[in-house]
């Protein structure tokens, strides 16, 4: 793994920014078309030429981005669902283009989020850029993490990702610490803890002597993980705003728009999409949520994965003109 070296960030600007919708945990066939003043919306149901596959489900993410500016084009891949056997059908169904892919990019170890990456980079190595870089948010991305086991249950292993398979494959991991910009889009850095929000404790890691653990946690036992290496990946859409892909956001999605503002000086919000992390919040702290977004008044309200329906349900309440649903496969075009 690499280190990129801290130097004034400078976030870049484009003209306009696709996210399509990989791998979730939904897809309707008869999703209704939708429209939205500020977002084209582009659902899919039958894909022409593969009229006897769908697109297939799992919990997890994954989104292809790509942008434009002064007809420079930029794409990236950004997560990779929990297997590879899907997200590999969904690229192949969606008809997408490994070969351009200018980089990929982790959010956070999870294995429903890292689950695919090294199939996917087996099965299209070949086509891709031989420079291609993996892009994480901290020197964490390799560790071993666990879900809390339930009523007294012991945890379950997540498995960590696999850094000699990606070395193998002539992949470079590049650890972005820092606010790090890409073509066309940045990485947030680490996201900061400045609102009311806190991290649901569901997950666990092993203590390490690394310095954000106290003398108690280095003890030798599981404890709750507090995801410093998760960043957001953003966008800067001229004469739109700032968007903001949280694909978890376990550090809250407040805290994670707040810091993806502070490190870009850019205080118009355009659009915020992804996974919030909010299926097993309960009622208050959702509508706390709900309203702390409002105030920072996004055009668009994008939630996907581990959203949850009661967050969703709550935006579309509160927030009914930009809230957008979702569908698996789905393409969101901003600044058009």
């Amino acid at each position: 793994m690499s280190l990129e070296i801290s130097q004034p960030f400078q976030p870049p600007t484009v003209e306009w920014l696709a996210v399509r919708l990989i791998v979730d945990s939904y897809f309707d066939l008869f999703m209704p078309k939708a429209t939205h003043p500020l977002c084209r919306i582009e659902h899919v149901s039958r894909i022409r030429g593969h009229e006897t596959s769908t697109l297939a489900c799992e919990w997890g993410l994954s989104l292809h981005l790509e942008s434009e500016r002064a007809a420079e084009r930029h794409q990236y891949l950004l997560d990779f669902g929990f297997t590879p056997e899907i997200v590999n059908r969904n690229v192949d169904l969606l008809g997408l283009e490994p070969e351009k892919l200018d980089g990929l990019i982790l959010s956070h170890s999870h294995r429903d989020h890292y689950g695919g990456l090294v199939g996917f980079v087996a099965r299209h190595r070949a086509r891709m850029r031989d420079d291609l870089k993996l892009y994480t948010g901290g020197d964490l991305t390799f560790r071993e993490k666990w879900n809390r086991g339930r009523d007294g249950e012991q945890p379950v292993s997540m498995g960590a990702l696999d850094d000699a398979a990606l070395q193998a494959a002539h992949v470079e991991t590049v650890c972005c610490d820092h606010a790090h910009a890409l073509g066309g889009a940045f990485t947030s850095g680490p996201i900061g803890r400045t609102s009311f929000e806190h991290v649901l404790p569901n997950t666990l890691v092993e203590p390490t002597p690394a310095d954000h653990f106290t003398e108690e946690e280095r003890r030798g036992r599981l404890v709750p993980d507090k995801h410093p290496d998760e960043h957001a990946t953003c966008y800067i859409v001229q004469g739109r705003g700032l968007v903001v892909i949280s694909s978890c956001g376990h550090s809250g999605i407040v805290n994670t728009v707040k810091s993806a503002m502070a490190v870009s000086g850019i205080d118009k919000l355009h659009a915020v999409i992804g996974g919030f992390h909010l299926g097993v919040a309960p009622n208050d702290y959702i509508e706390h949520t709900v309203a702390e977004l409002k105030t920072l008044k996004p055009d668009v309200l994008v939630p996907m994965h581990c959203t949850g329906k009661g967050f969703i349900a709550a935006a579309l309440r509160e927030m009914p003109n930009e809230t957008v649903l979702t569908n698996t496969g789905s393409r969101f075009t901003f600044g058009v």
